[in-house]
Parts: C-alpha cells; sequence; structure tokens
C-alpha cells in the first residue's frame, strides 16, 4: 500500500469559524484502492473535511489536493473525477430510478448506449433491480440512499466520498452497501473515504482510520496500530477460553512472565479474564498449547474499535472539561 499513488493529500487543512475550530490542522495521505474511515459522533468535523475536499466550502488555512487538483481553484476538475453521497440524497421523485441514473450519465457525457448496461448492473448490485422502474417519490430513505450509491457510480469515478452511506439502510441492506465498498477498491481499485459514526462498521469495512474528536484527529491508522499505540508499555486484558481442567489452565495462565493476573470469568467458569503485558500474549498461549491446553476462543479487549474510541472520546473530553 505504501508504494501506490496517493490520491488525496492535506496539509494543516483547517476550519474556523470566529472562535470554533470545526478541523484542525488535519494531515491526510489517502491512497489508490484503500478504504479509509472518518470515525466521529455528529459535529465532530468529518462532514465539514469532506466538504473541504470537493471545494464546496474554503479552508482557513493549510492545503488539500485531490487526484493532484487543488478543490478550491479546480473543483470541476475535483468534481468530473470524485462521486459523492450525502447523507441525504435529492433526486427528481416525479422520475424513476432509471431515469435519474440515465440523466446524471447525460450530465457526464455518457452516451445512453454505453450507460443502459451500466445502470442495469449498478441498480443490481445496490438491491433495486426491480424499483429501478419506478418513481423515486415512492422510495423510501433507504432506498433512495441506495440509488444515491449507484448515481455515484454510474460515471466510473476514481475516487467515492461517502457520508454516512448507511442510513436509513436494513441490516441486509447494510451487508450489501459494505461489500459493494470493499469491492470497488478491491476489484476496481477504487479509493474510498467514508464518513461514520457508526463504529462496528468502520471496522468491518475501512482499511484505515482517523478518529475525530471536536474537530481534532486524537488517532490515525489501521485498528491494530491504534491499539497498539495505546497499548504500549501498559497491561492490556485478555478473554481466554481453553480447553482442559480449568485449575490446571488457570496455574498455566498465571506461570507465564508478563501475567499479572487470571481470574475466572463469574459468569461462565470457562472463561479466563487475563491481564497481561502485551508482549506477552504470544507466550500465554503457547504455554495452554504445550500444556494441552487448546485455546478455542481469545479476545483483546484493547483491539475492539469501539473502546479505543471511548478511551480517546472520554480522554478529550476530560481535557475540554478542564481547559473550561
Amino acid at each position: 500500500m505504501a508504494s501506490t499513488p496517493v490520491v488525496i493529500r492535506t496539509r494543516g487543512l483547517e476550519k474556523r469559524y470566529q472562535e470554533h475550530i470545526a478541523v484542525r490542522s488535519l494531515d491526510l495521505d489517502i491512497r489508490q484502492g484503500e478504504v479509509f474511515g472518518l470515525l466521529g459522533p455528529n459535529g465532530a468535523g468529518k462532514t465539514t473535511t469532506i466538504l473541504m475536499l470537493l471545494g464546496l466550502t474554503e479552508p482557513t488555512g493549510g492545503t488539500a489536493e485531490v487526484l493532484g487538483f487543488d478543490p478550491l481553484r479546480d473543483p470541476l476538475q475535483v468534481k468530473r473525477h470524485v462521486g459523492y453521497l450525502p447523507d441525504n440524497v435529492g433526486f427528481y421523485g416525479a422520475m424513476t430510478g432509471r431515469e435519474n441514473l440515465r440523466y446524471t450519465a447525460r450530465l457526464n457525457g455518457i452516451p445512453d448506449k454505453e450507460s443502459d448496461g451500466r445502470i442495469t448492473d449498478l441498480l443490481a448490485r445496490v438491491g433495486l433491480p426491480e424499483a429501478g422502474g419506478s418513481p423515486v417519490e415512492t422510495y423510501s430513505r433507504g432506498m433512495r440512499q441506495r440509488l444515491g450509491l449507484a448515481d455515484v457510480l454510474v460515471r466510473d469515478p476514481a475516487v467515492v466520498i461517502l457520508d454516512e452511506p448507511t442510513t436509513s439502510i436494513d441490516p441486509v441492506g447494510v451487508v450489501e452497501v459494505l461489500e459493494l465498498v470493499r469491492g470497488l477498491a478491491r476489484d476496481q481499485g477504487v479509493s474510498v473515504l467514508l464518513s461514520s459514526h457508526l463504529l462496528h462498521q468502520v471496522q468491518q469495512v475501512c482499511d484505515r482510520i482517523a478518529i475525530f474528536v471536536a474537530g481534532d484527529v486524537v488517532a490515525m491508522g489501521t485498528v491494530e496500530e491504534i491499539a497498539a499505540s495505546q497499548q504500549r508499555g501498559a497491561q492490556v486484558t485478555l478473554d481466554i477460553g481453553a480447553d482442559g481442567d480449568q485449575d490446571s489452565v488457570g496455574s498455566v495462565i498465571r506461570a507465564v512472565p508478563g501475567v499479572a493476573s487470571a481470574a475466572k470469568d463469574p459468569q461462565d467458569h470457562r472463561l479466563w479474564t487475563v491481564s497481561v503485558l502485551p508482549e506477552a500474549r504470544g507466550a500465554v498461549l503457547s504455554a495452554l498449547l504445550a500444556a494441552g491446553h487448546t485455546p478455542w476462543m481469545v479476545r483483546d479487549r484493547g483491539m475492539e474499535l469501539d473502546e479505543i474510541y471511548q478511551r480517546y472520546f472520554t480522554a478529550a473530553a476530560a481535557v475540554q472539561e478542564v481547559a473550561a
């Protein structure tokens, strides 16, 4: 990934509204074929960042490049190569889904004979093969969101920016949309910037993430890298389940250098909660295997995105409270 071209780059990008800082000194490098997630609650700065990348709002400071173009100076060039799905999509209600997509294709200079097959394929991919013939005014909000994703893709963009793309979509539809997003990067080399407050979805689909809290990016990288940066030099907690006599399992775990404690789970005595130095994780599992206790469950609590995010958010909130 490090050798692939950078398609979105920002340096010191910032947006202020009088005394309020919406985005502070943002440095991003997003590469071709990468799914990058902007994670944070509403008002954290995610949408403002997207609007600056699209040239729809002027930065207060810093620079941005999208496919080598300055969004503020060359907004038409950026729009030509970037597909954008906002969190609330607008269509012509009296026109069918297919007609709306054909209209978008025509606006982008794509002839009907070329776009018709693409539109049929896209309607199927977003789960609207039959509904594409119905007026959009009859669509639910989730259906409009699906159609919006097809609308973004109809002109075959190099970069796709999605702002809360699974809003109002049913659980089955969410799975389909996330798989479509993943496939865009994996199969077509499209770069995807995805903004969301839904941690589980971000963890499912994104290669790297940036965690936004009150306009600041407080962490950036893969989930594993962010977790490791928090855990360095400190005890981590493992939940371990292993076969065999549980008293023996506990003795084996406690005997491993670097283990501070091991206690049975009060709800399930087959599970152990283990406090251990990060570098001793592997030694614990090796010791269990050597003693004939095959681990059937290992969960590193520090690797869960919701726990990582909550720690950052709680720490940032505490700093703001002290400053106030």
